[in-house]
């Protein structure tokens, strides 16, 4: 079964860098099809309250913001299917993408599919998730303003988050498999010279634990295993956060597009690809920053690149 149509624009993902996108072409009446994927609103929808991005001075629910970006676009004329592309034609034009059973055809195509964490896999990761477990020190840390806080890890990721840390708890562990770190040495000795930061050396985490606060679960200690000697011990502490690296949502892509060593797609200055007509917005391909504001940013980039794509091609 096939979509008979030929789209203007594509776009893969429906977090902050897609629904911009969406929003900016539909006002140029180019009539987006936009596909939500797995994780439909991104990674946004799974955080609480995101007190960072512009506008919202009292801060705002993460998947009511999602709510919204997805009404605006939607408002101009965004059609969004609740489908995931599972694998995209470059090798002939239109663009064939497949998804759901059926096949679409796309002048351009514009991949938001971001990137995901990597987790632990321990026991109350899951039970914790948001309510004292977290990914990004930037968007979370302000919940935790004087308590003490685990970071995991042993680069300049976790680096940076637990130097980050530092300024608003009162105390950071950083929890690391090794006996020494993987970071550059800038980034370590700056940590290793933090007197907020107490390094728990060749460990692991063994289990998030916490209690029952009214209608949601909270993380309030972390238990950990020496590898070496294979001793426990638990760190009294009110949040945990995952720094071990993201994992960018190209896979299905099957090796079509240039990538960096770990996946991440490649652009150049109008956010295009390695093949033309077809752009990356957001974390699929920033491994810097990953935040809202700049996904949306990129997102307004690579459709205001693809509408003139499509101007110059006499496509639309």
């Amino acid at each position: 079964m096939s979509d008979t149509s030929i789209r203007n624009t594509v776009i893969l993902g429906t977090g902050p860098a897609g629904l911009t996108a969406a929003l900016y072409l539909g006002r140029a009446n180019l009539a987006p099809l936009v596909f939500a994927g797995n994780l439909p609103g991104g990674q946004l929808t799974t955080t609480t309250e995101v007190e960072n991005f512009p506008g919202f001075p009292e801060g705002v629910l993460g998947g009511k913001l999602m709510e919204d970006m997805d009404a605006q676009a939607r408002k101009y004329g965004a059609e969004i299917e609740y489908e995931l592309v599972e694998r995209i034609e470059f090798d002939a034009r239109p663009f064939t993408l497949h998804a759901g059973g059926k096949a679409y055809r796309a002048q351009t195509v514009i991949i938001a599919t971001g990137a995901s964490p990597r987790l632990l896999g321990v026991p109350g990761e899951q039970t914790y998730w948001n309510h004292g477990v977290h990914t990004c020190a930037v968007c979370d840390g302000g919940f935790y303003k004087g308590k003490d806080v685990v970071v995991v890890g042993g680069g300049d990721s976790a680096m940076e988050e637990a130097s980050y840390l530092t300024k608003l708890a009162n105390k950071v562990y950083v929890v690391h498999r090794r006996g020494e770190l993987r970071a550059s040495k800038i980034m370590a000795d700056r940590a290793l010279a933090n007197p907020k930061i107490e390094f728990v050396w060749d460990s692991a985490v063994d289990e998030v634990l916490g209690e029952k606060a009214g209608n949601f679960n909270k993380a309030n200690r972390v238990r950990v295993k020496n590898l070496k000697s294979g001793e426990t011990r638990e760190i009294a502490a009110s949040a945990m956060f995952i720094a071990i690296g993201h994992v960018p949502n190209t896979k299905f892509l099957g090796g079509a597009l240039a990538t960096d060593e770990e996946g991440y797609l490649k652009v150049d200055h109008h956010q295009q690809t390695s093949i033309e007509g077809v752009f990356a917005a957001g974390d699929v391909h920033d491994r810097n920053f990953r935040q809202a504001i700049t996904a949306a940013g990129m997102g307004c980039a690579s459709a205001l690149e693809a509408e003139r794509y499509l101007t110059r091609m006499g496509l639309a």
